[in-house]
């Protein structure tokens, strides 16, 4: 589907200080004044037709006549040449920005010019003795003719509409020329055809063709103020005024006979049309120093984006320019913007805004990299990265966008940034060193010095306070890789990843004190410890104990459940609690599941060796810490737990037993064996308990 210039939409370049939405919905001017402007406007183009009320209503005492024909051959041929210059204008725009809506106006511009000059030509006694047919309609009929290619320069044309136009650009032209040639031999040589005979007394008309020429100029001026409202332009509100006074002469030329003021009236009103244009267009060369883009904003909007698109890729040219002139360190030469001038044809004015554009694109672009690299760096300091990994990853990420820096980490009491040595006390003075263009800030840990990091300046303005920013930055995340570091030993050795980072990021959630949580307790031992002591070395017994706890702890951190408790062979382990956990009875059962095959390879390896009991039980428990504000530990009381430790101890050895609460929770995905109702030591009532041999 062709794509329609109702983006006449998308403007250039939006007004500043838009409010952000879709552009082509805002107006140019702010609601308080924009209407008061379009009044004033309509005022001026209402003088014109008052003037000609006030004529036509006092016919002798205002529309006098006034016969001149010299001022009338010099008025119009002054303008006709106006408008020759305005359309060749236009016309090379169109070629030059391949437009069907430049190529239509310039069209409007030539043919007005092409019978203006007919009509000068015409007047009486210059070239001819008397008034003609011709003399009279001559400048109507050309008018009538603008306002049809005037009303289609102004459409919304879609891109298959302009490539037809512009494929018959050379024919369009070839027409106008052959109808003005034909106009002309027929108006100015004598007798050849009725055009060149005397008209009737008070002159002839072209009836109520003016009134169609008219409405059409009406209707384009229309159509080019709804481009203006998207588009704001000065050249858009000259020619749209243009137009209106196109139109408004049509509508006085109706009016006759010759030479009244009303006559001259409708003169003056093209005068002014084409002048507007003219004073526009100088007034827009004077700014920009070049006629390349004078009609520009007249053009469609495909026309504009590509023209756009040109800028933007002169501008992205000329930041690469500027980045790889800067990383050489080189500034020699014209500069950057002038020799891309050539290649994409800009004006020196053109030229010096898009240099000092792109100048500060370069800089704002630096600035975003490097702050983009200190989120980075903050993002980096996360649980559980290592320092090495840390600073590695960092100083990758920090050069892309600071370029050479570096660090070094204190060591013996001394701190080495490539061949810079410093000392801890270095630092004491001032927090800075400054010198051959670089900084060199410190890194502190808790407010000791830790290392120091050298970072270049002088690309930006910035580059100082973003050095300092870089510095603080890297010293947060040190202190938070070595506090990490600190929290392996509090945290990840008594639970799972998972729980830890949870803990950390959210220590409400270890926050429980006396609060009823439900959970799954894990109770494990070994059945036969005490015979197994009595007859080896203390030394087999550590060795033993150290083999099944370590296959034993990561099966239950692996599952997410935190170990509260190791008493000699015993250990209690917790699930869904300090941290929630979903599934937590299924997590516990697989956990215990894990360590009886882990357990029952080491015990096939070695005779003699005790094997594990596991009870697990869920329910509500009173979860929090325990102890003293000076030492505490976390752990469970309740019912539940208690249970789990009845089950463990009647386990056999090398089973899981699991309450009945534990039993639902698990699902149709459990293979269980029914121990029936057991009567637990401490408890009144019967307890039902399984044999848990596989989940699913």
């Amino acid at each position: 589907m062709p794509s329609t210039d109702h983006a006449e939409a998308s403007p250039a370049s939006p007004p500043a200080g838009a409010p952000p939405g879709d552009p082509a919905d805002d107006p140019y001017l702010p609601p308080a004044t924009q209407p008061v402007r379009g009044v004033v406007w309509a005022l001026h183009m209402a003088f014109p037709l008052l003037g000609l009320w006030l004529l036509l209503s006092n016919p002798d005492r205002l529309n006098i006549r006034w016969e001149h024909p010299p001022s009338h051959f010099l008025l119009i041929v002054a303008v006709a040449g106006v408008n020759v210059v305005l359309g060749l204008l236009i016309s090379q725009a169109a070629a030059r920005r391949q437009d069907a809506r430049l190529l239509l106006v310039s069209l409007v511009f030539l043919g007005s010019a092409g019978f203006f000059l007919l009509h000068g030509l015409a007047t009486p006694t210059i070239i001819v003795e008397h008034g003609s047919y011709a003399f009279d309609i001559g400048q109507p009929v050309g008018l009538t003719f603008a306002s049809v290619l005037a009303f289609a320069s102004s459409l919304p044309l879609g891109e298959r509409a302009a490539a037809a136009i512009l494929a018959r650009a050379d024919l369009l032209r070839a027409g106008l020329v052959v109808i003005l040639v034909a106009w002309g031999w027929a108006s100015l040589v004598e007798g050849l055809t009725p055009l060149s005979a005397v008209p009737p007394p008070g002159g002839a008309t072209i009836g109520f063709v003016s009134w169609i020429g008219a409405a059409l100029f009406a209707l384009a001026a229309a159509l080019m103020f709804r481009i203006h409202r998207r588009r704001p332009s000065a050249m858009l509100v000259s020619l749209l005024t243009a137009y209106a006074l196109l139109g408004e002469a049509m509508v006085a030329g109706f009016f006759r006979p010759n030479w009244l003021m009303s006559w001259w009236e409708w003169h003056l009103l093209l005068t002014l049309a084409f002048v507007f244009v003219a004073y526009s267009a100088y007034i827009q060369f004077r700014r920009e120093g070049s006629s390349q883009g004078l009609f520009d904003s007249v053009a469609l909007a495909a026309t504009i984006r590509r023209i756009q698109a040109r800028y933007d890729e002169a501008l992205e040219e000329l930041v690469g320019h500027l980045r790889r002139m800067g990383e050489s360190g080189s500034s020699s030469g014209p500069p950057v913007a002038t020799r891309l001038a050539g290649k994409f044809r800009l004006n020196e004015g053109q030229a010096a805004v898009l240099d000092r554009a792109g100048q500060a694109l370069a800089a704002e672009r630096e600035l975003s990299a490097r702050l983009g690299a200190l989120v980075d760096v903050g993002r980096r300091a996360r649980v559980g990265l290592r320092e090495e990994e840390l600073l590695a990853g960092s100083l990758e990420r920090v050069r892309q966008a600071y370029g050479d820096v570096r660090i070094g980490l204190v060591s013996n009491g001394q701190v080495a940034v490539g061949e810079r040595r410093f000392g801890v006390d270095d630092f004491k003075e001032t927090e800075v060193i400054i010198g051959d263009g670089v900084v060199v800030h410190p890194l502190t840990v808790k407010g000791v010095l830790a290392g120091a990091l050298e970072v270049p300046v002088g690309a930006t303005r910035q580059d100082e306070a973003l050095a300092a920013t870089l510095a603080s930055q890297l010293s947060i995340a040190l202190e938070n890789a070595r506090l990490y570091r600190e929290l392996e030993t509090l945290f990840r050795q008594y639970m799972s990843p998972d729980v830890a980072a949870s803990l950390l990021a959210d220590p409400d959630q270890a926050a429980l004190g006396g609060s009823l949580v439900e959970l799954t307790a894990l109770f494990a031992d070994l059945k036969g410890f005490t015979t197994f002591s009595e007859r080896v070395e203390p030394g087999e017994i550590v060795e033993m104990l150290n083999r099944y706890h370590g296959v034993a702890v990561p099966c239950v951190l692996e599952h997410g459940g935190t170990i509260v408790q190791f008493v000699g062979d015993a250990l209690l382990a917790l699930f869904n609690a300090p941290a929630a956990q979903e599934m937590h009875a299924a997590q516990a059962a697989r956990a215990a599941l894990a360590m009886q095959a882990a357990a029952e390879e080491i015990a096939a390896g070695n005779p003699g060796y005790p094997r594990f009991r596991i009870g697990i039980n869920t329910g509500l428990a009173l979860v929090g810490n325990i102890g003293a504000p000076e030492l505490r530990g976390f752990n469970a009381m309740g019912d539940a737990v208690n249970v789990a430790a009845r089950l463990e101890s009647l386990a056999e050895p090398g089973t899981v037993v699991i309450g009945a609460t534990t039993r639902a929770q698990l699902g149709p995905g459990a293979e269980v064996r029914p121990l029936g109702a057991l009567t637990l030591k401490g408890k009144e009532q019967s307890v039902e308990a399984f044999v848990l041999t596989s989940l699913d």
